[in-house]
Formats: structure tokens, C-alpha cells, sequence
């Protein structure tokens, strides 16, 4: 082929590629790192039913909308006397936030109601800007009526507390919260667990890239390091250098230390606190959950491609983390340790007395036995063919 020729066929294929590139946008798929796509999508009202629940999908959502590969949705549960987390969250995060809201009869009005003192009646938009709400309640406590789209711009009342003693169904929160975000990548997290400022750029700049650790033909999440903070600090760490300082001081320790410390054993701890801090963000290490990490319940950044967290289980019986851990293993995931992103919880160190005022014994080993005779059984079963399920630590 003649020079000219060559470069008059290789000017056309970049043409015809500029105007692929230009379909996808125009149907909103977008490359998210190579090879890698993503679809936008709208946040719409919907409703449904969810094994025993009713889930109101979307009920109030965020002013603000964002494609696909621009942010991460931070994804996380809760009942109305949470909400007072989600301002310093956002303002940390400064990205979209997914919530799903428990709110069974009465607690129906009051959580709308207290989902529009936080949208409305605070001296920032945060709340309004970035979060979106779903609530659902269970068919034996329906609420006597559910305010239409219209009807809610007229409630801005917060009223008192009024609760049932139910199960919390967790991990329907868990997976209401995940499915609807608008954004490739989620953060499943719990609400009072706030992330580090400057997250969501430096993490889409590192995808991006495509450099790192791990193998590029198994699945991975992207761990962040959990720590809780003395109630005494003036204030939470906001970079990693102020957190290690924190920690030397003994103002910072690390997640349920005082708990359950083999559940936030994250591999190379030791070694996360003392690397050199570098600008932006990589993945320091990849873990495996393998002994001694076979407790271990990471917070990550992943994908709805992730398993569902089963919604079998309550938060009551304890261990639905674990389990969603096991499953994990026995799918072969990397986990990638995120060198500086990490999440703190709201103030006050937690301890074993504590715990103890919070656990029913007969729920807990109604639970461990649900999972060890059913849930692990049927996991290995419907797996035996993709890994090594001796491999997995139970």
C-alpha cells in the first residue's frame, strides 16, 4: 500500500473511531479504565417488593445526578436516627451518597420527616445535593399512609422517636442501597463509618491508570483501613500523615481493637501505618482471606458485579460480614489495600461492655447455625467448580 493510501485509510479509521466514541457517549457508555465500560443511568421512583419487605426504590432523590465514570457512589443503611452522619460523611466524601432507610409504621413518618429536616433545614445542601433515599418497611408493620412525590414538599416537621422492636434486616439495606447507585463503582459502608477526603478523584485517577498489583484475570475490590478515634479529639483526621500522628499519640486506634480485632485484622497493618506517604493513591498490597484473615470483614470499594450480601440474615445474628467474606474467597477475589484511603468512625472507642448491652445470645446462635447448616453448604455447592473451596478457612 502506497504512503498516501495508508495514511488517507488510517485517517479514516480514526474518524470512524472518533464517531464510535461519540455513539457511546450519546447513549451514555463510558469507558471507565481500558476495556472496562460503564452505562449511565436516571434515578427513578420505583417500588417493589423485597422478600417480606416493600422497598420504596429512589423515594427522595439527590438534586445532583452524575454519569457513570465520574464519581463513586458512597452506599450505606440506617433508620432515622442516623441521619445526623450524613453531613459530616458527605462533606468528606463530596460525592453521591445511596441510603436506605428502615422504616417500619409509625417510623415511616417519622424518617420522611426527619429525611427533610436534614434536606432542608440545614445551614449547607449537602444532604439535598448528593443523597438519595430509599425506605422500605416490612408488610406486618405498613405504614397508614405513604406521602406522594407532592405531598412530601409540604413535610418539612421532624417529630420524636417512635421504634418497634424488629430485626433489622441489614443486608436488605445493604443491597437496596448498592443496586441503585448511578455510578460504576460503589462504596458499601456502614453510616457511621466517614471516608477520606479526596477518595473519590485520587481512586477514579489510579482505575484509570490500569497499574498496580494482582492478576488481571480475578475479580478484585479495593479495601480501605478502618480505625475509631477517642471522643476526647478535637477533630477527625483528614489525610493520612495526621492520622498516623493520631495514632502514635493514642488518640486513634484501629477498628473494634477493643471488639473483635480478628474481624478488622487487615493484612499488612502494620505495614500500611508505617510506608512512606506518597501523593495521590495505589494499592499497597493484595490480600487474601486466608488464615489468619478468615474473620476478617473489609470495607471496599467494588461493583454491583460483587456478590449480593444475603438477606437471609440480620444484623442481630451477627457474622452476615463474614459470610459475605467466605463467599468471596471461594471466588478467588484479590483484595487490594488502598495505601491512602481510610475510614474513621464517628467518635468514641468502643469496648466490650458495650457490645455486650447490644447482643441477644439466642438470636446470635440461631444465626451462626442457619449459616454453618445452610448458608456455607450452599455456597460451596453452587461454587465447587470455580475454586479451591478448601482453600476458604470457615
Amino acid at each position: 500500500m502506497k504512503e498516501e493510501e495508508w495514511m488517507e485509510d488510517n485517517g479514516k479509521q480514526e474518524e470512524r473511531k472518533e464517531e464510535d466514541e461519540g455513539e457511546l457517549k450519546k447513549v451514555g457508555r463510558r469507558e471507565i479504565s481500558p476495556g472496562v465500560f460503564c452505562q449511565d443511568k436516571d434515578l427513578i421512583f420505583r417500588q417493589g417488593l423485597r422478600g417480606n419487605y416493600w422497598v420504596l426504590y429512589n423515594y427522595i432523590i439527590a438534586d445532583k445526578s452524575f454519569r457513570c465514570d465520574e464519581s463513586i457512589t458512597y452506599t450505606t443503611h440506617a433508620d432515622y436516627t442516623f441521619l445526623d452522619n450524613l453531613e459530616p460523611i458527605i462533606e468528606r466524601w463530596m460525592g453521591p451518597v445511596s441510603l436506605a432507610v428502615y422504616a417500619p409504621g409509625e417510623d415511616f413518618i417519622n424518617s420522611v420527616q426527619a429525611i427533610l429536616y436534614f434536606r432542608n433545614c440545614l445551614a449547607s445542601e449537602l444532604v439535598r445535593d448528593y443523597t438519595t433515599f430509599h425506605l422500605f418497611f416490612d408488610w406486618e408493620h405498613t405504614p397508614q399512609s405513604v406521602p406522594s412525590q407532592d405531598q412530601l414538599q409540604n413535610m418539612v416537621r421532624f417529630l420524636g422517636a417512635f421504634h418497634y422492636n424488629l430485626t433489622i434486616p441489614l443486608d436488605h439495606f445493604r443491597n437496596v442501597a448498592r443496586e441503585t447507585a448511578q455510578t460504576h463503582f460503589v462504596f458499601p459502608s456502614d453510616i457511621e463509618l466517614y471516608p477520606s477526603p479526596g477518595t473519590i478523584p485520587s481512586f477514579l485517577e489510579m482505575v484509570k491508570a490500569n497499574v498496580g498489583p494482582g492478576s488481571p484475570l480475578k475479580p478484585r475490590v479495593y479495601v480501605n483501613s478502618i480505625f475509631e478515634i477517642d471522643i476526647s479529639a478535637e477533630h477527625l483526621p483528614r489525610e493520612k500523615v495526621e492520622l498516623v500522628n493520631m495514632i502514635k499519640s493514642g488518640l486513634v486506634i484501629p477498628f473494634h481493637k477493643h471488639v473483635c480485632s480478628a474481624c478488622h485484622n487487615i493484612p499488612f497493618a502494620q505495614n500500611w501505618t508505617e510506608a512512606p506517604v506518597k501523593p495521590g493513591m495505589s494499592v499497597l498490597h493484595v490480600g487474601k482471606r486466608v488464615k489468619p484473615y478468615q474473620r476478617w470483614e473489609p470495607i471496599y470499594i467494588g461493583t454491583n458485579s460483587e456478590p449480593v450480601y444475603d438477606e437471609r440474615l440480620s444484623w442481630e445474628g451477627r457474622r452476615e460480614k463474614m459470610v459475605q467474606g467466605y463467599k468471596m474467597c471461594v471466588l478467588d477475589y484479590e483484595f487490594h489495600i488502598l495505601d491512602n484511603a481510610f475510614l474513621i468512625h464517628r467518635p468514641g472507642i468502643k469496648t466490650m461492655k458495650i457490645l455486650h448491652s447490644n447482643i441477644d445470645n439466642k438470636k446470635v446462635a440461631a444465626q451462626n447455625s442457619f449459616i454453618n447448616k445452610k448458608i456455607l453448604p450452599q455456597v460451596k455447592k453452587t461454587n465447587q467448580l470455580v475454586y479451591c473451596l478448601g482453600c476458604c478457612p470457615e
